[in-house]
This record gives structure tokens, C-alpha cells and sequence, in this order.
């Protein structure tokens, strides 16, 4: 009898963790086909410019599923140790840590780091701690006229809260108030999405904020002063995480290692292949169609997993899917994302002459297009070639049909460099080189004809074969672990027999969705 072949379009997170557990605990070959032509990780992957490497998005290794932290720990152990206060270092970092293999003492690259967060908000000119903090500071830099407003109107959402909670500004105004979302939330939210927060659904804050809310913050700030609990862990909402395990080179450096293990166990991955055509009958998918140089070659496909945008797999069918599903398809949004990259003559300061030490920091000031700010030196010095240089990564939210993502990369990196100064960052420094990368697709939009979704879903999910992971796979706004969680129960049920697929769409829809009691 023939081995059977689990073709799995895309060597993202889902995809390269699909294909490790079918060959962990299957007899089943794994043939991933990977569209970029040398890079895994897809939106994971690290970039490598003259040894300046670019983490697209900022990637923090964080996860309240046990599971997914050893699954880490396994391909790359904890480096532990070198912080500048060892005893804080200990307390903070335990729960992260907790039965976690590590890493010898002598080893500093195959390894990941335990490494500090620092996350900031610029606006009017002034730092605020991200998530805000109700702490002195914050309050004497909003002035007292804005805390009342802050305090009164979230009285008022925590009286009267807006029901149904249909949109992602009444998600924002029931658990922050009306102010404080207008301050914090409004204006960088719709910079991301391009949209106004009325028009999007408020499952994107369920997916990506959690519980947070002005009670956790006020919470999590007690426990700071008074050095209660851990402040990293399954107790803390994930926005509040203050350390995390990071990759010596990257979040592409973890799915570099795994791509390797998949080759030494058996598997395939083929660079470069991008795939055309769905061939199915019977509810079951057959064979997939893919082109690599020029030349077509079918997989015969036992089992399929697909980490593609929902959207351009429907075009994919070989017949052709019904008419109101190729129509939902056909109307899903999707936002696109762009890096510039500048390299710095050295380490930026902030007005005081001290050293900005954040890994990264959302833009809220008016006048400018960039949203965030990531520092890469301060994610991990190895990400830097000379680590005497300053190396900045300016996030920009657009779709590609904009002119400003099909700008010239000249035009673009002269842009960010003035932005990055008309804010502030640029004091007493001068730009020494930069890249532009773009990444289409990064964020699936809940805008569009996105309330219609689970009609696509549910029939997709009819192809007893067939396994949607991944954020685009998906279309839900996951983190990497998610991703991998959605793969693994997929591999699950195909080890149990389960065809009931309720479990997959499961992952990242519960505040606490993995954490058991």
C-alpha cells in the first residue's frame, strides 16, 4: 500500500507545525509547497539585509498553551541568565519558563532569549506606557481635565453599556469608556484597517484584546507596586506580558529550525510553487495543481491543509464552488503592510539624552502616516550586523492598491527617514542605509463581506479532507501559537478519525481558550 500524502499549501507557522506532527505522529508524508522562493515563516519569517535582520511585525513567543511553549522550548531551548537584576529577572520570568528545556550555558544562537518588554504609545510628543497605566505619570501627562472626562464616561459605559455589542467601537467604549478610546484606540485602530471602528466587527477586539479592560490594568498595576504573582504567565492577559522568549535571529530562525527537522524526518518542502488548482469529487479533495518555473505537476492528496488567503483558495475549485460562496470569497478584505527599514548611525536617545530601550511603539501622533515603530537591536542584539548601530523597522497599514505601496523603495525610505524624525526618534542621528519590504495580506479584514463568512466556512469544511489553518487560512486575526493550535488539533483529529471540525475553529475564540482550570 502507497504512503499517504498530506499536501499543505504554505510554510507559515500552521503550515511547517502541520507537517512536523503528521511525521511526529503519522505515517503520513507531509509535502509542503511554499510560494517565496527561499524564506519559511511566512509573515514569521526574518528578513536578512547585509545582516540586518527584519522581524516583519514584531513576533513575541508567548503562549498560555502549555503545549505550544514546550513545543518551542523543544526546537530551541531557554537561554537563561544576563539580566541586570537577577532576582527580578527570576521572579518575572518563572512562570514563563516552567519546565522549559534549556539551553547550555555556552550556547547564545541556537537558543531563545528571555527578553524584557517595553512597549510605548507617542502621542502629543509624550511617552505613555503600553497598555496605559493609571499610574502618576500618565495621569499628569493627560492633564486633569482629560482624566475626568476618562473617568466619567467609562462610569458611564460600565452603567450603560452599549448593547449588542456590535461593532469594534462598541466593544472599546464598553470596556474603556468613550474617552479613553478616543484618546488611545480610535485613530491608530482605523490607521491599521483603514476603515472607521463602526464599520468593523467587534470579534477583532474578542480576538485580539481579550479581557483586557481598565480593571485588569488597574489589577495588573497593584500587583506591580505591591510585587504580587507573576507578571508573565497564564495569570497575565497577553497585552500585559512584560517578558517573552525570542529567537536569537528572529521569529524566521524558529521556522528555519523546524523546516529543517521536517527534511530530516522525511518530508518536503518545495520553494517557489505556487499552487493553481483544487481538484475534487465526492466531498473529498483529490489532487492539487501547482506551477513551479513555468511547469505544472499535480499532487495526488490524501489529506490537504491550506494556509492561504480564503479568497484565492475558492478561485482555486476544479469544478468551480457554488456562486454565494465564490460571492462571500470574492468579498472578504484583507489590509497589507510595509516595513522601511533604516539603518541608524547609532543607537537612538529620546529628549533626555537617555537611550530608547522599547522593542516597540505605537505612533499616535497627527501629521504622519507610520503606526508603529519597532526597534530591532532592543528585540535581540544579534539582529543587528554592527550592534554599535541603531537598526528601526517604520510599520506602515495600506492596501496595495495605494500609491504609497507602490511608491518607489527610494521615495519610501526618504519618507520614512522624515517621519521618523518629525516625531522625535531621530535626535542627533542620521540614516546610513535602508530596505523596504512589503507583505500583502497581512491582516484578514473583519470588514467587507466578512459577517457572511461562515457560509464559506461551513462549506469548505464539508471536504472531509480538507483542513483550513492559519491566519489567512482562516481569515481570523492569530497570533503564531494560535495558528499552530489550529494545526495541531487538525493533526489531532486526523489521528482520532473525528471528522467534526468544530474543534479548529475553536482555537482563539475563548479568553481563556486553552488554559485549563
Amino acid at each position: 500500500m502507497s504512503q499517504k500524502v498530506a499536501v499543505i499549501i504554505g510554510a507559515g507557522p500552521a503550515g511547517l507545525t502541520a507537517a512536523y506532527e503528521l511525521l511526529l505522529r503519522t505515517d503520513i508524508k507531509p509535502i509542503v509547497l511554499e510560494k517565496d522562493q527561499e524564506y519559511v515563516g511566512g509573515i514569521s519569517r526574518t528578513v536578512n539585509y547585509k545582516g540586518n535582520r527584519i522581524d516583519i511585525g514584531g513576533h513575541r513567543f508567548f503562549s498560555k498553551s502549555d503545549r505550544i511553549m514546550r513545543w518551542w522550548a523543544d526546537m530551541l531551548p531557554v537561554k537563561m541568565g544576563g539580566a541586570s537584576n537577577e532576582i527580578t529577572y527570576q521572579r518575572t520570568t518563572r512562570a514563563l519558563t516552567e519546565g522549559l528545556k534549556r539551553a547550555s550555558a555556552a550556547d547564545d544562537e541556537n537558543v531563545m532569549h528571555v527578553r524584557p518588554r517595553k512597549t510605548r504609545i507617542l502621542y502629543g510628543k509624550k511617552f505613555f506606557a503600553y497598555p496605559i497605566e493609571l499610574s502618576l505619570d500618565t495621569l499628569w501627562k493627560l492633564g486633569p481635565w482629560k482624566v475626568w472626562k476618562i473617568g466619567i464616561t467609562y462610569i458611564w459605559a460600565t452603567l450603560f453599556p452599549r448593547r449588542p455589542e456590535k461593532t469594534l467601537e462598541d466593544f472599546f467604549i464598553n470596556r474603556f469608556g468613550e474617552e479613553l478610546y478616543k484618546t488611545f484606540f480610535k485613530s491608530y485602530t482605523e490607521k491599521v484597517w483603514g476603515v472607521p471602528c463602526t464599520e468593523l466587527s467587534a470579534e477583532w477586539g474578542a480576538q485580539r484584546v481579550k479581557g483586557l479592560s481598565i480593571t485588569k490594568a488597574i489589577q495588573h498595576a497593584v500587583k506591580k507596586v505591591l510585587k504580587v504573582g507573576a507578571l508573565s504567565g497564564k495569570d497575565v492577559e497577553t497585552s500585559l506580558i512584560e517578558q517573552f522568549l525570542y529567537p536569537a535571529y528572529g521569529p524566521g530562525f524558529m521556522w528555519e529550525t523546524v523546516a529543517k527537522r521536517i527534511l530530516e524526518m522525511g518530508g518536503e518542502i518545495r520553494h517557489g510553487t505556487t499552487v493553481i488548482g483544487i481538484e475534487h469529487a465526492n466531498s473529498r479533495v483529490k489532487s492539487v495543481l501547482a506551477e513551479r518555473n513555468g511547469a505544472q505537476e499535480s499532487f495526488k492528496a490524501d489529506y490537504v491543509f491550506s494556509t492561504t488567503d480564503v479568497r484565492a483558495l475558492t478561485r482555486m475549485f476544479r469544478p468551480a464552488l457554488a456562486g454565494r460562496v465564490r460571492e462571500v470569497a470574492e468579498g472578504l478584505q484583507y489590509r497589507d503592510f510595509l516595513t522601511a527599514g533604516l539603518l541608524l548611525e547609532k543607537r537612538p536617545i529620546e529628549r533626555n539624552e537617555s537611550p530608547i530601550t522599547d522593542t516597540w511603539m505605537y505612533i499616535h501622533e497627527p501629521g504622519v502616516q507610520v503606526g508603529r515603530v519597532q526597534f530591532f537591536h532592543n528585540w535581540d542584539p544579534l539582529l543587528v550586523a554592527d550592534r554599535s548601530r541603531g537598526w528601526v523597522g517604520l510599520e506602515y497599514f495600506c492596501n496595495d492598491t495605494d500609491a504609497f505601496w507602490n511608491m518607489n523603495d527610494r521615495d519610501i525610505l526618504a519618507l520614512a527617514a522624515k517621519e521618523f524624525e518629525a516625531i522625535g526618534l531621530l535626535k542627533d542621528n542620521r540614516v546610513l542605509d535602508g530596505v523596504v519590504i512589503r507583505q500583502e495580506k497581512a491582516y484578514p479584514g473583519y470588514f467587507g463581506s466578512y459577517e457572511s463568512f461562515g457560509e464559506v466556512r461551513e462549506h469548505l469544511d464539508r471536504f472531509e479532507n480538507l483542513f483550513l489553518i492559519g491566519r489567512n487560512g482562516m481569515h481570523r486575526y492569530n497570533n503564531q501559537d494560535h495558528s499552530m493550535l489550529a494545526a495541531m488539533t487538525a493533526v489531532d483529529n486526523i489521528v482520532e478519525g473525528r471528522p467534526d471540525k468544530s474543534n479548529i475553529w475553536a482555537v482563539n475564540t475563548e479568553e481563556e481558550y486553552h488554559e485549563r482550570k
